[in-house]
């Protein structure tokens, strides 16, 4: 029987330019490179929210310093954050020859 994963869910505590500061249970850090999913699921915005950011560092105490790979603008403090559990990933093959993406193959 497959083991199920539960994904580690932490909220922002501070946010500055693309930089995002997202705490998680001391035991459950998602690891460096790995990607967390942010929305807005719960909060009042004008428009939804769902951004992905890459973990860069540890910075201790739980906390864990993530660089947002779209515009931060309307996050706040308590916002959820889901460790995906693996590395930001860009589909390659055939389909994608010749064609221009940014960091997250949209």
């Amino acid at each position: 029987m497959p083991e199920t994963v539960v994904a580690a869910v932490g909220k922002i505590v501070q946010v500055i330019g693309p930089v995002v500061d997202v705490q998680f249970a001391e035991g459950h850090l998602p690891r460096i490179y790995n990607s967390v999913h942010i929305t807005s699921e719960g909060f009042t915005v004008p428009e939804p929210l769902d951004i992905i950011a890459e973990v860069q560092q540890h910075l201790g105490e739980g906390r864990v310093r993530c660089v947002s790979m779209k515009t931060t603008e309307g996050l706040v403090r308590g916002m959820k954050a889901t460790d995906t559990g693996g590395p930001i990933t860009v589909p390659v093959g055939r389909g994608t020859l010749g064609r221009v993406m940014n960091v997250l193959g949209e």
